[in-house]
């Protein structure tokens, strides 16, 4: 067991000021919100129930199209001509979204909080629906922290395509070698690194603060529960 009393340790600010990057990105949903489609339906559907009507529909095709821009109105339709069967189900999804919306992912407000005290400028890129994205800060909070949102259901086109990076990046006059990017899914990650940014794959709040730390930004060291007997 040690203690470790290094201020600048703890907080992560270790390694020459100009080469951390000067802003933090992060993907919404699986990093900063818990999305968890099925639970929009969990009154109508068992999982395996949701899993054959997410098969039989193509929901997560639908779902892209929606984050691309496609209302909601459009993808019901859609829905209702291929597969009649599952319409008002489909219909159901759309009206009840919030409830898929389970709650902040854990720990990661934590780091938001923490950068943001610090005075490190803080967005989001999201795939996410024009339509639903009114429900995202509800859900967590956090998300009202970060200064500025990119949804790509207002941009008409989604991650990992490289024209939705560049629209972040014109928009906030981003420096892309000096930016970091967090997000949940592999491609998207690389997607990002194409463009220049540097990319961060979140698998958990704990493995972010160490990469954060990594880069040189300010978030705290958390210490971690050991089973391990000396």
């Amino acid at each position: 067991m040690s203690h470790v009393d290094d201020t600048e340790n703890q907080l992560g600010t270790s390694g020459p000021a100009a080469d951390r990057p000067l802003t933090v990105v992060f993907d919404l949903g699986g990093v900063v919100v818990n999305w968890d489609p099925y639970m929009a339906l969990a009154d109508r559907l068992d999982r395996a129930g949701w899993a054959d009507f997410s098969a039989a529909i193509d929901f997560p095709g639908v779902n892209l199209a929606m984050d691309a821009g496609l209302t909601h109105a459009a993808a019901r339709e859609r829905v209702a001509a291929a597969h009649p069967e599952h319409a008002a189900t489909f219909a159901r999804y759309c009206e009840n979204f919030a409830g898929s919306l389970t709650g902040p992912v854990p720990g990661t407000d934590e780091v938001i909080d923490e950068l943001a005290a610090a005075g490190v400028p803080l967005l989001g890129l999201t795939n996410w629906s024009a339509e639903t994205f009114v429900h995202a800060r509800p859900a967590a909070p956090a998300i009202g922290r970060l200064h500025g949102v990119v949804v790509s259901g207002e941009e008409g086109v989604v991650k990992p395509d490289p024209a939705i990076f560049e629209i972040l990046i014109t928009r906030y006059a981003l420096d892309p070698a000096r930016t970091v990017f967090i997000d949940d899914s592999p491609g998207n990650v690389r997607g990002a690194e194409a463009v220049g940014l540097t990319a961060l794959r979140f698998t958990g709040a704990d493995r972010l603060r160490d990469d954060l730390r990594a880069l040189g930004l300010p978030v705290r060291l958390v210490p971690r529960v050991s089973n391990s007997h000396p």
